[in-house]
């Protein structure tokens, strides 16, 4: 039985190991990507964007349809670079949150239905990377990285 377990538990977790930095790449470079394009596709139709937000009931639309659109680009930029990562994650997450209330609450008639919208999976990618961090490729990791040698490399005053 402990055989078993091993190999179908701790062996996978052993394997895992040398793969961990490409979960948190891969996620990042997915919805960076996404709403890099997404950001940069309202910027440039915000008049379309800000019809949308009032339909919506967003309030002040003419002022939350540029920031919500930069958050969406500069984000989307910043997660690709691995740079503000838990910031730009959490920013978006928040993003989906109120996209999911005031776009898609209308539609929610279960769980089901909630979970399936790409809202949904992108506010679970987005919570995880806020959390978790961006992973040692990134440039979060190696300015921290940079910043503690640097910070250990000064003498401590007398």
């Amino acid at each position: 039985m402990r055989t078993l377990i091993d190999w179908l538990i701790g062996w996978p977790e052993r394997t895992a190991r040398y793969f961990l930095p490409l979960g948190p790449l891969l996620a990042r470079i997915t919805v960076g990507w996404v709403f890099l394009w997404s950001g940069w596709g309202k910027l440039n139709n915000l008049p379309q964007i800000v019809e949308n937000f009032v339909s919506w009931g967003i309030p002040f639309p003419h002022i939350l349809t540029p920031f919500v659109s930069g958050v969406e680009f500069f984000g989307g930029l910043f997660l690709l670079a691995g740079l503000l990562t838990r910031i730009s994650a959490g920013a978006l997450a928040v993003t989906m949150m109120v996209a999911i209330r005031s776009a898609k609450w209308g539609d929610v008639d279960s769980l089901e239905t909630l979970l399936g919208f790409d809202e949904s999976a992108y506010f679970a990618i987005f919570t995880w990377l806020a959390i978790a961090g961006p992973g040692s490729w990134s440039l979060d990791h190696w300015l921290l990285r940079h910043l503690r040698a640097e910070s250990s490399a000064v003498p401590a005053a007398a």
